[in-house]
C-alpha cells in the first residue's frame, strides 16, 4: 500500500499543481506582421492592441513605438506599477508619477545598450522610509530583473510636491 501512495504523489504534482502553473503561462498576446516593417500585437485577455514600427534609423517609418521603444517603456511602466503596489499597501497615493525614458542603442550587434529613466514621483507627504521602499521596489520590478545584465539601467528619482 505504501508503494501506491508513493506513486500517487507524482500524479498529484503533475495533475493538480501544474494547472496552476499553466494558468500563469497562458498566451499573452498574438503578434501579426502587417507589412511596411510594422506589427500589430493583440493582448489575449483584454483585446487591446499595440502597433509597432521599425524606427527611421533602421529603415522604418517610425509612426509608432518601435519594439525596442516598448522594451525601454516596459521597464518604466513596470517600475511604476510595482511602486504603486507598495504605495497602495501603505495607503499612499503616487498618482501623477511620471517617467522620462531614453533608449540608447548600440551597434554590432544592434541592441539596446542603455535605458535611462528619470522617475518623478508625486509626493504627498512621503517619508524618507516611504521613498526608500518605493525606490527599492522600482529597481526590483520583474522587467528590471529579467533584462540582460549587459543592458545598463540608469534610474534617477526625484520628488514633486503635490501637497
Amino acid at each position: 500500500m505504501a508503494m501506491v501512495a508513493k506513486n500517487f504523489i507524482p500524479y498529484i504534482r503533475a495533475n493538480l499543481l501544474h494547472p496552476i502553473i499553466r494558468f500563469h503561462n497562458m498566451i499573452t498576446s498574438e503578434v501579426v506582421y502587417v507589412g511596411e516593417l510594422s506589427t500589430e500585437a493583440t493582448h489575449s485577455k483584454s483585446g487591446s492592441i499595440i502597433t509597432t514600427d521599425a524606427p527611421p534609423d533602421n529603415n522604418g517609418l517610425g509612426r509608432t513605438f518601435s519594439p525596442t521603444d516598448l522594451l525601454a517603456t516596459a521597464l518604466a511602466s513596470c517600475m511604476m506599477t510595482i511602486m504603486a503596489m507598495r504605495a497602495r499597501d501603505s495607503d499612499l497615493n503616487i498618482a501623477g508619477t511620471r517617467a522620462k525614458v531614453t533608449k540608447i542603442m548600440a551597434a554590432n550587434p544592434r541592441r539596446v545598450e542603455e535605458v535611462v529613466i528619470e522617475m518623478e514621483i508625486a509626493d504627498r507627504g512621503l517619508s524618507q522610509i516611504h521613498r526608500t521602499v518605493l525606490e527599492k521596489a522600482a529597481l526590483s520590478c520583474p522587467v528590471a530583473l529579467s533584462l540582460n545584465e549587459n543592458l545598463k539601467q540608469t534610474v534617477s528619482f526625484s520628488y514633486r510636491n503635490e501637497n
